[in-house]
């Protein structure tokens, strides 16, 4: 498979260089809470700046209804933030093909940065419209895209306008691809992959894949009670999905069959309600009260599932181990993060989504080797998806 075109190929000096970020941050009253996305775009921006290319953002934020401007929605306040954090003038544009972007990217000079607003205001960038691709290429001499947490989605800013200009892959970009597909090609072993989350459907394709490539694979989060079905347990009223006990069963065997060894609670927190103060009680997985719901792996499990995670070399981590967001049910979680933080012997990849708020909840980000950025495609790429967005980075 032909490499993706690094940015470390592209003379950029004097260019207009079109650059698709991840600005999708958070915002309270106009303010960026959590710049995390943005400070992960900087080594690519500062490099081009560094050249002296015209640099020319653009991404998307949250979901607006695709018909026009939305001030909760706009992009001012990420470029007014990301103005403190480089050394360069940055400006923004009210629109995003339209003439306010048309006249200040063609008035841009060498080392400035121009900030287009929501590409998502325009209900053509999600269609990836052939005339969008078009007016968004006229506007740059080559296009980066450093976004991975949106290269699984065909749209016109991460797959269409790479087919009308020269195309290469930003640092970001480049460090998800290569962690991941390095990880998954040539993993130091023992390779330990902990999944979680709410809905066995969600991951049936990642464990799959898993399956075939980790020597241990650790289950928590709502699923895991889909599968203690699959084994004839009672689980209560837990979140269960009864149409997928006969494919989690199918995997079970499949990893008995593969010599993986899949960990699933021996123990678990249940409570008489979904909520912080309910009633709570810590029992066997296997005498789950009928009218009580598992919100947690227990500490028992907690015990096991950190020893599997200190003898492993390549770890990679996915989904809670229970609902973390509230105190009373945050502990097997925490357990977990903090076993995979400790293991510094290994290779630790924490594949996006809630995985990485867990990681800076519990403040141990610093002691993880890699965070993935996409939550989304992470978990394509890791199941053997091909990427648009990276697909179209292909030499």
């Amino acid at each position: 498979m032909a490499e993706i075109t690094s940015i470390d190929q592209l003379d950029a000096a004097g260019k207009r260089v079109l650059v698709r970020v991840d600005f999708n941050v958070p915002l309270a009253d106009g303010v960026v809470t959590d710049n995390t996305r943005i400070r992960a775009a900087l080594p690519t921006i500062t490099k081009l700046v560094g050249q002296g290319a015209r640099v020319i953002l653009m991404s998307h934020l949250g979901r607006p209804k695709g018909e026009g401007f939305e001030e909760a929605y706009s992009l001012r306040p990420a470029a007014e933030h990301l103005a403190t954090l480089v050394d360069a003038p940055v400006l923004f544009a009210t629109d995003t093909v339209g003439p306010d972007a048309q006249a200040k990217a063609a008035a841009l000079e060498n080392g400035q940065i121009l900030v287009l607003e929501n590409l998502r205001f325009d209900k053509r960038e999600k269609k990836n419209d052939p005339a969008f691709c078009a007016e968004l290429a006229s506007l740059a001499d080559s296009y980066v895209n450093d976004a991975f947490g949106t290269a699984h989605r065909a749209h016109a800013s991460t797959a269409g306008v790479a087919a009308l200009l020269p195309a290469y892959a930003g640092y970001l970009m480049q460090d998800e691809v290569g962690t991941l597909t390095g990880m998954l090609e040539q993993p130091q072993r023992p390779f330990v992959a902990i999944l979680g989350g709410s809905k066995i459907s969600d991951k049936i394709k990642v464990i799959d894949a898993l399956l075939d490539k980790a020597d241990t694979l650790i289950i928590g989060g709502g699923m895991c009670f889909t599968f203690l079905m699959a084994q004839g347990k009672n689980v209560g009223t837990s979140l269960k999905e009864e149409d997928w006990v006969e494919r989690a069963a199918a995997m079970l065997q499949k990893a008995q069959d593969k010599g993986v060894s899949l960990l699933l609670p021996t123990d678990v927190v249940v409570a008489d309600a979904f909520a912080n103060d309910a009633n709570t009680q810590i029992v066997s997985a296997g005498a789950m009260p009928d009218d009580m719901m598992g919100l947690d792996i227990g500490p028992k499990t907690a015990q096991a599932y950190a020893q599997a995670i200190a003898g492993a070399k390549t770890v990679f981590w996915n989904g809670p181990m229970g609902v973390f967001e509230m105190p009373s049910f945050e502990a097997g979680t925490k357990a977990v993060a903090l076993a995979v933080a400790q293991n510094q012997q290994a290779n630790t990849v924490i594949g996006g989504g809630d995985s990485v708020a867990a990681v800076n909840k519990f403040d141990l980000a610093q002691h993880m080797t890699f965070i993935s950025t996409g939550g989304g495609a992470s978990m394509e790429l890791v199941q053997g998806e091909a990427l648009p967005g990276v697909e179209a980075l292909r030499a």
